[in-house]
């Protein structure tokens, strides 16, 4: 059977040749598709390293004199922030309270600092969050050695630092946990003396931005910078979550109005989220139309081939069944050359791909755009794709043309 099959792939060499050559083009589209899927996901489902669930952001104002509520000679509101912080914490709906300067999750304002150890230096933008320990409780960071917010929180103060795990890549074999504990240099500062506290789970900065790209560290605010303009942000209770915005903002006047500061607005992060990935997201769904539409293309052109060309076998079909051929050896038959020459296919597709992928055509992820893995789960993938295709492009008429009488089927002919 074997033998036979392959003497008449190779006796009808010239409708295979071309047959072939699209399932070789198919095999190089498809791979290229997957590929790109399996990067976008991987990353968009990359453990993120906070938790949001249950956070918000308050916005503060300032009266002005055009309010009779205005005092004049308060003068430096920025005196009132700790006062406010601890009534935030005395409300029994609030499990954590934390201020930070341009730190919180999904926030379009960064920057950036100098970190070294010894004489390791480390590369690339590394994000800068100036926070108090309430805010490792908002955001519920946690150690990589399973340290939690309150062991992390406990720790941070002074000069001491907190550093995702991946602030020096591969340059120390383990990450930053395995210096934990040692003199390091932040910005630049060889006057005053910091240390290391602890090694974080590495933070993500963007759903769709891979987290080995944004390593960061966490410095303590002082007290004396704790000023009007810092982000303050509230973790929740879950019980007491409904409306918790509408709630706080109708109590503020009444309980967290210090001086000519009150509360402005109260975000939700879910909110902060959506707003902040909207353009990636967009851009993401276009993509997912665009390639929906190309498979769409590929699978109808695939079904159109295997259909048309299993169509004008029912001659060969009727000729298998009079000879006593059943109908599951005949769509074997049908189904296995077809297997073949896919098989065949992916041999010069494999090539390309590999080349493609070496040619930095593909999407970069943990600076590589090869890795055995991704590429073997993406060929497969593909391989599988472009199977399923053929299988129902053969079945369909197949199954019609098995139905159809030998003898009625070989008159036609």
């Amino acid at each position: 059977m074997n033998k036979k099959l392959f003497k008449q792939i190779k006796n009808e060499w010239k409708p295979n040749l071309w047959l072939f050559i699209e399932l070789f083009l198919v095999s190089v589209v498809m791979w290229y598709i997957v590929d790109y899927m399996y990067v976008k996901m991987t990353v968009y489902n990359e453990p993120k390293g906070f938790d949001i669930s249950n956070c918000y952001l308050v916005e503060l104002g300032q009266l002005t004199d055009k309010s009779d509520l205005y005092n004049p000679k308060d003068t430096n509101p920025s005196i009132h922030i700790n006062e406010l912080c601890d009534r935030l914490e005395h409300n029994p709906a609030i499990e954590a309270v934390g201020l930070g300067n341009n730190s919180y999750p999904y926030n379009g304002s960064n920057s950036s600092t100098f970190f070294k150890y010894d004489t390791i230096y480390a590369e690339g933008w590394i994000l800068n969050r100036v926070i108090t320990p309430g805010f490792i409780k908002v955001f519920r960071y946690t150690g990589i050695n399973g340290e939690t917010p309150e062991q992390l929180a406990s720790k941070f103060e002074g000069n001491n630092l907190l550093v995702t795990n991946n602030i020096f890549k591969d340059k120390i074999k383990g990450g930053a946990k395995n210096i934990v504990g040692k003199k390091v240099i932040y910005g630049g500062d060889t006057v005053n003396t910091h240390y290391l506290a602890g090694a974080l789970v590495p933070i993500k900065y963007s759903d769709f931005i891979e987290v080995s790209l944004t390593p960061s560290i966490l410095k303590a605010l002082a007290p004396k910078d704790r000023w009007m303009g810092l982000e303050l942000c509230v973790r929740v209770r879950p019980e007491y979550d409904k409306d918790f915005a509408n709630t706080l903002l109708k109590e503020s006047q009444k309980r967290y109005n210090i001086g000519n500061m009150y509360i402005s607005n109260v975000k939700s992060f879910d909110d902060i989220r959506a707003n902040h990935i909207s353009k990636d997201w967009n851009h993401f769904k276009l993509f997912i139309w665009g390639m929906g539409f190309l498979l769409l293309n590929i699978f109808l052109g695939l079904l159109g081939t295997f259909w048309f060309r299993t169509q004008q076998r029912r001659g060969e079909i009727a000729l298998m069944k009079s000879f006593g051929g059943t109908n599951k050896s005949v769509y074997m038959r049908l189904l296995s050359e077809g297997i073949i020459i896919l098989l065949l296919a992916t041999i010069p597709a494999i090539i390309v791909d590999y080349n493609l992928a070496h040619a930095d055509i593909t999407e970069n992820y943990n600076g590589e755009t090869f890795e055995i893995v991704r590429f073997s789960f993406s060929l497969i993938s593909s391989c599988i794709l472009i199977a399923l295709m053929m299988i129902i492009g053969i079945s369909i008429p197949a199954r019609k043309a098995m139905k159809i009488d030998p003898a009625v089927a070989l008159h036609e002919e």
